[in-house]
Order: C-alpha cells, then sequence, then structure tokens
C-alpha cells in the first residue's frame, strides 16, 4: 500500500518516515516509521484503535488528553501555557537560551469559555505541580 492510499485509508495526521534508507542495490527501506491516527476517526477504524497500549503513554498526557488539552509532559522544572505549538517552542528556547531551565511542561490553550479554560489552567497547574512516583 502507498504512503498517500495508506494516510487516507486509515485516517492518519501524521505519517513520519526516518530513516529511510537506499541500500547498495538500489532498494529502498523504511528502518523506522511513526503514524499517527486521527483521534475523532478512530470509530472508523477498530483495528488501529484495538492497537492502542495506554501502557506506552505519559500518564499526564493521557490525563490531559481526557479534558482535550494539548499537553506536553516534559522533565524540567518551568510550565509552560502559551497559545500554539509554535509559541510553545519558541518560549522553551528563548527560557532555555537565557540560563533558564528546561520545562517541565508545555500546554497549548485554545481560547473557550471562559469557566473553561479556569478549568484547564487549574488542571494543567496541578499536572505541572505533580510529578508520577
Amino acid at each position: 500500500m502507498g504512503l498517500a492510499k495508506l494516510f487516507a485509508e486509515r485516517d492518519l495526521s501524521l505519517i513520519e518516515v526516518n530513516p529511510l534508507v537506499i541500500t547498495d542495490d538500489g532498494n529502498l527501506h523504511c528502518l523506522d516509521a511513526k503514524v499517527v491516527v486521527d483521534s475523532n476517526a478512530l470509530y472508523r477504524q477498530p483495528e488501529l484503535e484495538a492497537m492502542h497500549d495506554p501502557s506506552q503513554e505519559d500518564e499526564r498526557e493521557a490525563h490531559a488528553a481526557q479534558w482535550e488539552l494539548n499537553y506536553v509532559a516534559l522533565d524540567g522544572n518551568i510550565g509552560c501555557m502559551v497559545n500554539g505549538a509554535g509559541l510553545a517552542m519558541g518560549t522553551m528556547d528563548i527560557v532555555k537560551l537565557h540560563g533558564g531551565a528546561l520545562p517541565i511542561s508545555s500546554m497549548s490553550v485554545v481560547v473557550r469559555p471562559r469557566s473553561a479554560s479556569q478549568r484547564r489552567s487549574k488542571l494543567f497547574c496541578r499536572m505541572t505541580t505533580s510529578r508520577p512516583s
């Protein structure tokens, strides 16, 4: 199955192939790959949903996903709550560049009704200040 066909038929949002190797005899080999399935389309992909293994997820990221948060757990000690993934990466880079510590987490905040934003902000603070043992 070609990559474009795989992408469309399996409702993927990402296919990443790295590294891709050409052997001496001209054959192309994918040595590693990552695919991400669109979570809104899992009902159409029961065989892919059956492969889901919660033990492979970060506990904090899994908890955030239940609240529809874009949360990335990291190993540092600064929490970054920003509006957009690009700003998150830029903020973390600038903090580190100027001698700051590494982030412990990053959450992209989408503008929502005030009460929903407040709940998400409180959840982010709790998740950032609690580390799994």
